[in-house]
């Protein structure tokens, strides 16, 4: 089985708990394991298949929280690397319809120092790129760069989610939209939101907006569409792949849930090609990865809503 490489940050979610999404009027907060890259791949670990995270946390309590987590979870976290820089932490209130409002205290995330020893376990395996904070500056930013080259070297799938947020980008979005394009460029998969499609595309069309990134290089693109479930773009298909329904009540780690679950399907692929060839194949993967997101909307946090091969099937 191919092994899902997953680069950028772990970080503890401090999630606000008896208010709606006024995150100024929470009073209790209960502490969760998060960060995108750490949720896809716990969610491909959780279904059985392998994966690595490759990032940084703080040589402190949360830190060593964060990576039990994972281990626990069956996520390989021998090439992790600890700073004495505290853990980053993120504050998250969540609304009635299940929707989150962020405020980030960014820390060890952005000190990944760039290991080349990494770049020959890449071979013939998959890399995703899903960093919410992979873009803002520092040590990740310049190792996230290096994978990338490494990952083009060594025969690679490459997956690419933007993980846009708002909050952090603010009068900035041109730098963001800048920095982002050779990932688009150089992968295979791209996962986005409607409203990263439209923000990095400049366009409102939807197809139109996939056009402009095949055109670029990406060779698969999806766009979640929340209950609305998601659209898929390929060479020879063109559709709205329905979700099921369920009632959500947060948000947090649903798209990771689905971009690891459609990583998990790539990577027991004898090869690649057939995702990119067969599209009634990549149609029923993004259905199942459709499930792998909303089941992880019905519980609270990332990680532990993440659905199981049984909860999938039942789904």
């Amino acid at each position: 089985m191919t092994r899902v490489f997953c680069v950028g940050e772990l970080l503890i979610d401090f999630v606000a708990e008896h208010q709606g999404s006024d995150l100024s009027k929470a009073t209790t907060f209960t502490k969760k394991a998060g960060g995108a890259p750490a949720n896809v791949a716990c969610a491909v670990a959780k279904l059985g298949g392998k994966s690595n995270f490759i990032g940084c946390i703080g040589n402190d309590p949360f830190g060593t929280f964060l990576l039990d987590v994972l281990k626990k979870e069956g996520v390989d976290v021998s090439l992790s690397q600890r700073a004495k820089t505290f853990t980053t932490l993120a504050f998250v209130s969540i609304g009635e319809d299940g929707e989150r409002d962020f405020v980030f205290s960014r820390g060890a995330d952005k000190k990944l120092k760039y290991d080349p020893a990494i770049k020959k376990l890449f071979d013939r395996n998959m890399v995703h790129f899903g960093a919410a904070t992979a873009l803002l500056g520092g040590g990740l930013e310049e190792a996230y760069s290096h994978y990338l080259f490494d990952a083009l070297t060594k025969e690679t799938f490459i997956s690419f989610d933007p993980n846009y947020r708002a909050d952090l980008w603010r009068e900035n979005e041109a730098e963001f939209i800048k920095k982002c394009m050779p990932f688009i460029e150089k992968s295979h998969l791209c996962k986005f939101s409607l409203e990263e499609a439209q923000l990095l595309s400049g366009k409102e069309d939807l197809n139109e907006a996939c056009v402009y990134f095949h055109e670029m290089g990406a060779k698969i693109i999806t766009v979640t569409l929340g209950k609305e479930g998601t659209y898929v773009s390929t060479e020879g298909l063109r559709a709205t792949v329905p979700s099921v329904k369920v009632s959500p009540v947060d948000t947090t780690g649903a798209g990771d849930a689905f971009i690891g679950c459609l990583l998990h399907q790539i990577s027991e692929l004898a090869n690649f090609q057939s995702v990119f060839e067969d599209r009634e194949l990549l149609r029923s993967m993004v259905l199942k990865a459709n499930k792998a997101g909303a089941i992880t909307t019905t519980k609270y946090g990332a990680i532990v809503a993440l659905p199981t091969p049984e909860q999938l099937e039942t789904a």
